[in-house]
């Protein structure tokens, strides 16, 4: 068995690659599974991080390699690899999705995500939500049980209870850094100079030849309240097509 681990330094947040080779039959589809996730890239350049701060993003972001790694070498979906991955991101508040994202103009997190599936072409997103703990879940639901592509506000959120998502206070999502972020950019009113402006993302091929992807994020600090970004518009901000690519985007 043979394992390659590949790692790339974009700003405050590394891309990270595993691929693993697996001894199969002859009949088996492929030999190979891959997983890429990233953690945002739009924060302070990496030679302004402490060392301590650099070491968490890293060793966070190891974790999440580790748990859509589990998924994979198990003979689990691609799917599956990519939700459980941004899952994690989403409760960890060191990124820009779920708890700890940042804030709107209005100090609450409105969050965006989308998802699809490259064996089928189907796609789901949700966008402006405040009440879902993990809109990248929200976003498979409404591929997978919707007629539609994107939900957003408070539909989305309907939605999400009625799938069992679990749905949260706003304030569930409020962290002390990004209440200081609110308050400094509350007196300083010059968005671009804030940090934590990245996205998440996981892309995944599994052992059946499937690629899936999966985006989510809180936006921009300090964005007018209802904005939508690039994150949740599938084809913009995530795709998948077993011919082609998967692709999660972020932005410098």
């Amino acid at each position: 068995m043979k394992k390659t681990f590949l790692f790339l330094a974009i700003l405050i947040a590394p891309v990270f690659l595993y691929s693993q080779d697996i001894t199969t039959s002859p009949q088996d589809h492929l030999t190979t599974w891959t997983l890429v996730i990233h953690g945002g890239a739009g924060g302070s350049l990496k030679d302004k991080l402490s060392p301590e701060t650099e070491k968490m993003y890293g060793d966070s972001l190891a974790f999440a390699l580790k748990i859509g790694a589990s998924v994979l070498s198990g003979g689990g979906t691609s799917m599956d690899a990519v939700e459980a991955v941004i899952r994690f991101m989403e409760d960890c508040p060191i990124f820009n999705a779920g708890r700890g994202a940042v804030y709107n103009a209005d100090g609450f997190a409105e969050l965006d995500a989308s998802f699809m599936d490259g064996k089928t072409g189907l796609a789901g997103a949700v966008a402006g939500v405040k009440t879902i703990r993990h809109p990248i879940s929200a976003s498979r639901k409404v591929m997978e049980k919707t007629r539609h592509v994107l939900l957003m506000g408070s539909g989305a959120e309907e939605f999400a209870a009625t799938q069992g998502l679990e749905i949260v206070d706003p304030s569930f999502f409020r962290t002390p850094d990004m209440d200081s972020s609110y308050q400094r950019a509350l007196r300083k009113r010059k968005q671009e100079a804030q940090n934590k402006q990245g996205t998440v993302g996981c892309v995944a091929l599994d052992v059946n030849g499937n690629l899936a992807a999966g985006t989510s994020t809180g936006g921009m600090l300090m964005k007018m309240k209802g904005r939508v970004g690039d994150s949740p518009i599938i084809g913009a901000g995530t795709y998948a097509d077993n011919n082609t690519c998967a692709i999660s985007c972020t932005r410098f």
